[in-house]
């Protein structure tokens, strides 16, 4: 197998691996290491300087048993489909797709009503959720945050591929738009866990505390997300 670096430099792997990998040459890197790339669906081979290319193979095939264990983890990414039930701010709505209307998407007795052509299905359901989890998000989060005492600066949704959520020193909060698609249970835990870092900006006990008080039953929202919030993540 033949592995360009990012840098130009080629290693030339004879051995065959069963998975594709993405190598990349980091002079500031002090060893070598991997992680997995979600939305690749493949791994990432950080090299130093100085490393010869029999230490990266021998690095790479002692870890192999663990990217493929990891790389069968990452859920099949798939479209939103017509037809298709799914998880909406903690209530089932049924995306259904109505070519003659002129709405773009809307809601409509338990129904999320998209126009247009079927290819832009999944483009268009995707920014309503979008659209619709930045206002909620902020209503949900508003209401934490006034208990404590605090006032939020922003919500931003954002499309991350590592993490949940995150709050700044500023007092801005960013959420995954694919958390809309979670039970109501898992949305407040969320919500709750970032607003109580405007109290707590870290994740000692004090900060625990903070969250239960704030969403009484919290442990089974951080449970479910540890245990099926990789899910959620086949919508890309």
């Amino acid at each position: 197998m033949k592995i360009t670096l990012l840098t130009g430099q080629t290693y030339n792997i004879e051995q065959e691996f069963d998975f594709p990998l993405k190598v990349i040459k980091n002079s500031r890197a002090k060893k070598l290491t991997l992680r997995i790339d979600s939305k690749e669906r493949l791994p990432v081979l950080t090299v130093p300087r100085y490393c010869s290319q029999k230490k990266a193979v021998a690095f790479v095939c002692s870890h192999r048993e663990w990217i493929n264990e990891s790389l069968s983890r990452i859920p099949v990414a798939k479209p939103f489909e017509n037809g298709e039930t799914i998880s909406l701010f903690g209530k089932n709505v049924t995306i259904t797709h109505a070519p003659e209307r002129r709405l773009g998407a809307k809601l409509e007795d338990g129904k999320l009503l998209v126009s247009g052509d079927l290819e832009f299905l999944h483009r268009r359901v995707k920014d309503f959720i979008k659209k619709q989890a930045q206002s909620e998000f902020y209503k949900r989060s508003n209401r934490y945050a006034k208990k404590l005492g605090h006032k939020i600066n922003s919500v931003t949704i954002k499309d991350t591929k590592s993490r949940w959520g995150s709050c700044s020193s500023l007092s801005n909060l960013n959420y995954n738009w694919r958390i809309a698609l979670a039970p109501d249970f898992v949305i407040n835990y969320l919500m709750a866990h970032e607003v109580a870092h405007l109290e707590h900006p870290d994740h000692s006990a004090a900060f625990w505390d903070c969250v239960a008080n704030l969403c009484p039953g919290c442990q089974k929202g951080e449970q479910w997300l540890r245990q099926y919030g990789k899910n959620l993540y086949r919508y890309e």
